[in-house]
């Protein structure tokens, strides 16, 4: 059963939430400091009588809600008419203040069965930690309400975005990719000293690093999965790369062949913006049976690799029977290949545009009230 409401500061029964939650209605009720003492208008009073939560514990946890029961002494448990949640977000050094800034998190739920299932992306982000407290409650008849002493705080994280929140992205992406425009190649734009490290570090290949934050709060691939960055969008006027880049002005090419064939599995990771008319659509080329496609098999939407609206390879029935390839015109597309790849099987050369820092999508948040690209739950 979900809990009903927010109960910060609230004085009216006509609450912004009653409307959006089945079965259960919001009290107008004011709680109490952490510490127990009563509120300055004394509607919530202390009695000792009532039962401290013990033993929380916290499961199924979504990227949006989460499962809470306790432990509870049997003396005067007949009493408790309501239970009170502090949920607050651990504050962290890089926690996004532009989320939810200003959305109570004291809650109130009647006293239904345990567990019970707190739900509501306004006040829950996926992969975020939170702390948890819980007090009980038994409403008297004047309308005031006798409370416990708050039980021990509790953390947790929720979860990253599950296929059926990535699908729902996968769903809006599909709407604005526009058509589809011919390709040959992918290319890769770092700093003259990677592609030097490459040759002399790494055996003359680039490998695989695992993927940064930037995109969707609640991507699961975002601080996990391994890659290779590439693109393949094309300008509209000659139908190659552009020659500026954000990324450094030395460019490695490879033939589309090269990553992209029947023997490669593709999947959708994410969509989004940085506050831009520009919109971004992540996504994963992996190598049949390879370490990452299974990694994305239990993760990402596939797609097929001929029907897609953002990236297709296609045999040619005519001729030499090779492979044709096409990239949507309207989103730029981000391409991660999850596995090492020799330089010798492309080339390298300096390109003759300029390094436009400002389009980094390095470590990128995401537009929160962007409605093109986000979906109604944690952003």
């Amino acid at each position: 059963m979900e809990v009903p409401g927010l109960a910060h500061n609230i004085t009216s029964p006509l609450s912004p939430c009653e409307g959006m939650l089945k079965d259960l209605s919001l009290d107008a009720i004011q709680l109490c400091e952490r510490d127990g003492s009563k509120s300055q208008d004394g509607s919530i009073s202390e009695m000792e009588e009532l039962p401290v939560p013990q033993n929380i514990k916290i499961s199924n946890i979504t990227c949006d809600s989460f499962k809470i029961c306790w432990d509870m002494e049997p003396r005067s448990k007949e009493r408790i008419t309501h239970y009170f949640i502090d949920l607050n977000k651990k504050e962290n050094k890089n926690s996004n203040k532009f989320k939810h800034k200003d959305v109570p998190t004291k809650l109130v739920a009647k006293a239904v069965p345990l567990p019970m299932t707190v739900r509501g992306h306004w006040f829950l982000s996926p992969r975020t930690e939170y702390t948890v407290a819980v007090q009980t409650a038994s409403k008297q008849t004047d309308g005031d309400y006798a409370v416990s002493e708050w039980s021990e705080i509790i953390e947790f994280c929720t979860a990253d975005y599950s296929t059926v929140h990535l699908n729902q992205l996968l769903e809006k992406a599909e709407v604005i990719a526009g058509r589809m425009l011919r390709f040959s190649v992918f290319y890769r734009n770092q700093n003259k000293e990677y592609f030097d490290h490459a040759r002399e570090v790494q055996g003359n290949r680039m490998l695989p690093s695992v993927k940064d934050n930037s995109g969707s709060h609640g991507s699961p691939i975002s601080g996990k999965l391994e890659g290779i960055f590439f693109s393949c969008n094309t300008e509209f006027n000659t139908g190659k790369p552009p020659q500026d880049s954000p990324y450094g002005r030395h460019r490695f090419e490879v033939r589309a062949d090269a990553l992209f064939n029947p023997d490669t599995n593709l999947y959708f990771g994410d969509f989004y913006c940085m506050y831009t008319a520009y919109h971004y659509v992540i996504l994963v080329l992996a190598p049949k049976g390879s370490r990452g496609d299974e990694f994305c098999k239990q993760r990402l939407p596939a797609l097929d690799i001929s029907n897609n609206r953002f990236l297709t390879c296609k045999q040619i029935e005519e001729g030499d029977g090779g492979l044709v390839f096409h990239h949507a015109q309207d989103v730029i597309l981000e391409v991660i290949y999850t596995e090492p790849l020799d330089l010798a099987l492309g080339t390298v050369a300096e390109i003759s545009g300029h390094q436009l820092m400002s389009l980094s999508t390095v470590n990128a948040k995401k537009d929160p009230s962007c409605k093109t690209c986000n979906i109604s739950v944690g952003r």
